[in-house]
């Protein structure tokens, strides 16, 4: 088979540019198209694959402002000339299924999320845009709704990378979607000793989604000492939960320093809601159990009472009282790893390597 991934864009290495690592290592003559490329922020094993891009890339500087051009990405794709693939795989969190494959093609679509800006958080994006931004929203975000739902008739599968997922693409695209969770490499986290300390973890970007504002004011409130790893957030804050003498913060740590939190922490705290969320799973594999608010991804990574418990709401009262039950519980309830091993085997790049080749598998028996 001839094989294209497109890509929305790759201008970074994160989660979903692991999953198109995973896919080359199935497909290895596969071609990548994308809006833009940034080669020198690109992983090696992708930078070896022809990489093809779209008109975005020659707008004024698309490599830093590559999501102001959206609106153009649909007629960039549109301009894509697919028709000599046979099979075609379409990475999907911005614009990226919308190319048109020759009749007798197989295109599948692993979609990260539908994009949010235009479905569910609209809301929230449009309330902290600024009003130039806001004018152009309101003008143009109606006609990339049509385009997003139209182009989903191009798809022959969708698959989804959590049931979360599934439900979006089932209420905006009203179609279906396999099931097949992202590869993790786990066995980077399934050799890290465990000895439990003081502390809880958090680990992640400063952003507002991710919701690390519960964590600090739950632990701060209830005195316990929270370890936070990862960049973002004004100095000014971190200054204040600093002066508490119960927070501190790692910033960006290397993967040894981060085995050394995760084999020390009481449990990570997952207080953000997200599509998939591969930090629980990997503190999974280190044998490190999670307290997560229960929605989004976490959902499907997190075996209720096995690996970690839930909370039901996002207060800090909510994790507080999550904590204190955690607490409660008896020592042994975490100290099987043979159970979280057992657990996490679902998210092993070998499992989504089978799950994805089933499904093409089926397609040529048709």
């Amino acid at each position: 088979m001839k094989v294209a991934i497109v890509h929305y864009w790759l201008v970074n290495m994160r989660g979903g540019e692991k999953v198109l690592e995973a896919l080359l290592d199935m497909f290895p003559q596969a071609d990548i198209y994308t809006h833009v490329y940034v080669p020198e922020a690109i992983s090696e094993k992708i930078r070896s694959h022809r990489v093809f891009t779209t008109k975005i890339s020659k707008l004024p500087m698309a490599a830093k402002f590559y999501q102001k051009y959206m609106p153009l990405m649909p007629d960039a794709l549109k301009e894509l000339d697919l028709s000599d693939y046979d099979l075609i795989i379409s990475s999907e969190s911005g614009p990226a299924k919308g190319v048109v494959p020759n009749p007798d093609a197989f295109h599948l679509c692993y979609c990260h999320s539908p994009m949010r800006y235009l479905w569910d958080m609209y809301h929230e994006y449009f309330r902290t845009a600024s009003g130039f931004v806001r004018f152009f929203m309101k003008k143009l975000v109606p006609s990339l709704r049509l385009w997003d739902v139209m182009s989903a008739n191009l798809v022959d599968c969708f698959v989804a990378n959590s049931h979360y997922v599934a439900k979006r693409i089932n209420r905006y695209y009203n179609r279906p979607a396999e099931i097949v969770y992202p590869p993790v490499a786990i066995e980077k986290f399934a050799t890290i000793q465990r000895n439990p300390k003081d502390y809880y973890l958090f680990f992640g970007q400063l952003v507002g989604y991710k919701r690390a504002d519960l964590a600090l004011e739950a632990c701060v409130r209830s005195g316990r000492k929270l370890v936070v790893v990862g960049e973002g957030g004004s100095a000014q804050e971190r200054k204040k939960y600093e002066s508490s003498g119960l927070v501190s913060f790692a910033g960006r740590v290397t993967h040894q320093q981060l085995e050394e939190y995760m084999g020390g922490a009481k449990a990570l705290l997952f207080p953000g809601v997200e599509d998939f969320g591969i930090i629980p799973v990997e503190a999974n594999a280190a044998g490190c159990p999670v307290i997560a608010y229960r929605k989004g991804g976490a959902i499907d990574s997190i075996k209720e009472g096995v690996t970690g418990i839930f909370f039901d709401e996002q207060t800090p009262e909510s994790l507080i009282q999550a904590m204190t039950r955690f607490e409660s519980l008896p020592p042994e309830t975490f100290a099987d790893r043979s159970k979280f091993a057992a657990h996490v085997a679902q998210f092993s790049q070998a499992a989504f390597t089978a799950k994805i080749q089933r499904l093409v598998d089926e397609r040529k028996r048709r």
